[in-house]
């Protein structure tokens, strides 16, 4: 049997405000594809399939578009909900659903309960567990003493196993969403909680032939058995120029057969650009980035005007603008000390020229100057 194991699609999401429904649905809608051609019997989807608990009607279009392209293959396909989905209404209609093929493992209550899967060695156990929030899951597995994601994760896993031992020779696989230690973050992820305990071990996990990993951005192998996918697309500007993928899984008669990377076809790519207003704007090494989504990076002594709309007249996709050219001067003393014995004036014009980082001119203090007069004189009328 043949699984492709993909995560966190995110469908929904925006880069920095900029909307990435096309983008979601060029790479998702793509898949099935590669199912065709790769003879994918199941696909595994290991949470965060939507951005949001309440999907816009444009993101749940998307998904209904992708995952009618993947059953039409003849593929199963099996999803979890993640941190970010709605458990409930992610699972709306999953019994019907599952008559199509479409599989969506969403109660906590059911998560020992595989979809079997059968091929010519026999069957094969696919689990999905939903996000656990430990606080909640922990009365709704009857566990109230389990109070992190190792404890709750931990209860689900000795379930999984307890049911697999009734089921002598049946292979299994394990959809979970998780920080499971080893793995390596990205900055497009949201914590899952604050502090340590959202860290999971991986020998949790123990006693399964393939654990599908959800949550972190980076695709990644923490063992043989155990692996993260990744996003399909990059989240955030850190993620640029990384090799979006998915896994490819063979079952043989003994387990697990074979893993191999595939690679995602990257729509509109990321790049980081640093410089001068005028050198991105005129220098032909950043012709390519054109048609790219950008971070620009200014290095101008002073704040240079209204510098988006002159770097999306080149760049249209450009979606971030920081200014670094400032340096930051150190004083000593407190902000109260500083700013003792000084008139209003000598504020405001120090404010300014913090602002743009060069000092303010004459005319901007005269300017300044005019303005809090009339401060001034509105206040005496009262």
């Amino acid at each position: 049997m043949r699984l492709l194991h993909t995560s966190d699609w995110h469908i929904g999401r925006t880069l920095h405000g900029t909307d990435l429904l096309a983008e979601q649905e060029a790479v998702l809608g793509g898949l099935a594809a590669v199912v065709t051609r790769e003879r994918v019997d199941v696909v595994v989807v290991a949470g965060d399939v939507y951005d949001r608990a309440v999907p816009s009607a444009d993101a749940t279009g998307v998904l209904d578009r992708v995952v009618g392209r993947l059953l039409a293959t003849g593929a199963r396909v099996v999803l979890t909900p993640g941190n970010h989905d709605s458990a409930r209404r992610l699972g709306t209609f999953s019994g019907l659903l599952s008559a199509a093929g479409l599989h969506v493992r969403a109660a906590t209550a059911g998560l020992d309960e595989p979809v079997l899967l059968a091929d010519e060695h026999g069957e094969v156990a696919v689990y999905g567990i939903p996000y656990l929030e430990p606080e909640v899951a922990r009365h709704e597995l009857g566990v109230p003493e389990a109070r992190s994601h190792e404890a709750v994760l931990g209860e689900a896993m000795d379930r999984i196993r307890a049911d697999l031992f009734l089921r002598p020779g049946v292979r299994s696989v394990v959809l979970a969403h998780a920080f499971v230690g080893g793995g390596q973050p990205s900055d497009s992820e949201r914590d899952i909680c604050v502090g340590g305990v959202d860290l999971v071990p991986a020998g949790v996990f123990h006693g399964v032939d393939y654990v599908a990993l959800g949550h972190l951005h980076r695709p990644q192998t923490l063992s043989p058995r155990l692996r993260y996918s990744g996003s399909p697309l990059a989240y955030s500007f850190g993620e640029a120029g990384q090799q979006k993928q998915a896994w490819l899984v063979d079952l043989d008669a003994a387990g697990l057969a074979d893993v191999r990377a595939l690679p995602l076809p990257t729509p509109r790519p990321l790049s980081v650009l640093t410089g001068s207003l005028e050198e991105l704007l005129a220098d032909p090494a950043h012709a390519a980035a054109e048609e790219h989504f950008v971070s620009a990076r200014l290095t101008d002594p002073a704040r240079p005007a209204d510098p988006m709309r002159r770097l999306q007249a080149r760049f249209p996709h450009c979606v971030h603008l920081d200014w670094t050219g400032s340096a930051e001067v150190a004083e000593s003393g407190s902000y109260q000390e500083r700013m003792r014995g000084r008139s209003a004036l000598d504020v405001a014009g120090e404010f300014v020229s913090h602002v743009r980082g060069v000092p303010a001119s004459p005319a901007e203090r005269e300017l300044l100057a005019r303005a809090l007069g009339a401060v001034d004189r509105a206040e005496a009328a009262r």
